[in-house]
């Protein structure tokens, strides 16, 4: 199962993105195809926060526009929505400590402990820094490999 990050959603979502025709394709293709996919409800939510946060684009998303591409995500029949599990402390204190990851960078953590407890066979993002968690598979599928 694929997941993907809150950049990918981002640059789905906002025209002014970098990439943002190839993440709105990549996107699309998830949505409407029948392989199963994944969103981490922490990139939901921090979707929501940094495209309808005043000052980080010049318009930005109506609350009402980002809660319709969330539901429109949703709808997805073949999505999960993917959140800790009951191993989730020692899978993040396993990826904390192996990474030596401390702040901001524990977020990052956090999202890729809830992508290995539920099985995600790869991560879509296109932030390096999940490269800090090498039992997590990931991938830029913004960039032809």
């Amino acid at each position: 199962m694929i997941a993907v990050d809150t950049n990918i959603l981002v640059y789905a979502h906002r025209r002014e993105s970098p990439d943002h025709l190839v993440a709105k394709t990549v996107l699309s293709d998830l949505c409407s195809g029948w392989s199963p996919w994944a969103i981490p409800w922490p990139c939901i939510h921090e979707f929501l926060a940094v495209v309808t946060r005043p000052g980080y684009f010049v318009v930005p998303t109506t609350r009402a526009r980002a809660r319709d591409q969330i539901d429109a995500w949703i709808e997805s029949p073949s999505l999960s929505k993917i959140s800790e599990s009951d191993r989730h402390w020692r899978t993040l204190d396993k990826l904390v400590t192996e990474g030596n990851v401390l702040g901001l960078q524990v977020h990052d953590a956090k999202i890729a402990a809830i992508c290995l407890d539920a099985g995600v066979s790869e991560f879509w993002s296109a932030d390096r820094d999940f490269s800090r968690f090498p039992a997590l598979r990931t991938r830029n599928p913004l960039v032809l490999n």
